[in-house]
């Protein structure tokens, strides 16, 4: 039987969600409600692509120019089991692959989970962790309020986390329909409401499979 996960999206390419280039998968559902959250339709586990787990890892085999890959969400420890059995597939081929990932739970409950919450932390080499607090909010690298940690689970990225702790921005593209869609965490609250009536003044649509803050 094939493994699926339900993805909200995907990007070939991304600087701001992790170190060097990386493609970055958001899943679709999350069990926490964070205020401030800035990607809600991910949030209900209904809704989102049925991707199968060798597709992703042939998808992600092919791209040339990514030193891994970013799981976002949603919250990817809700579908652990799955996106550690992602990372095999992609490892038997790409052995030196990358792996972070954003959990808005923290990093102790996480070790205290299921045998699908340890696969998955058991192949990261990053962890974000802890729910996005809006009066926390901080102009931060790759995370949203103070609360939220980086922690290496490997070394990979050693050098990558002694790089100063300042915001590595937002990216945005434009697709082929013409709209518009985001990738990044915000350096400051508020971001997608404002960003959002700007380009409507202009005629542009956001597209909503945005990065959450956590």
């Amino acid at each position: 039987m094939t493994t699926h996960l339900s993805v909200a999206r995907t990007l070939d390419r991304c600087t701001v969600l992790g170190p060097a280039t990386r493609a970055v998968i958001w899943v679709q559902g999350c069990p926490l409600r964070c205020q401030g959250c800035v990607a809600a339709e991910t949030l209900p586990f209904e809704g989102g692509t049925s991707r199968s787990v060798a597709e992703l890892a042939d998808w992600l085999c092919r791209l040339d120019g990514i030193e891994g890959v970013t799981f976002s969400g949603g919250e990817p420890f809700s579908q652990a089991g799955a996106l550690a059995e992602l990372l095999d597939a992609v490892r038997e081929r790409r052995p030196d692959f990358g792996a972070m990932a954003y959990s808005g739970f923290r990093h102790e409950a996480l070790r205290r989970g299921d045998p699908d919450r340890l696969a998955l932390l058991e192949r990261l080499d990053l962890l974000v962790d802890g729910p996005y607090r809006a009066p926390l909010h901080g102009s931060l690298r790759w995370r949203g309020s103070e609360n939220q940690r980086l922690i290496p689970l490997t070394d990979r990225y050693t050098r990558a986390l002694a790089e100063p702790d300042t915001t590595a921005g937002i990216e945005l593209s434009v697709d082929a329909d013409g709209s518009l869609s985001w990738a990044g965490v915000p350096p400051t609250p508020g971001f997608r409401e404002g960003l959002e009536k700007q380009l409507a003044a202009r005629g542009f649509v956001l597209h909503t499979e945005a990065r959450r803050e956590r």
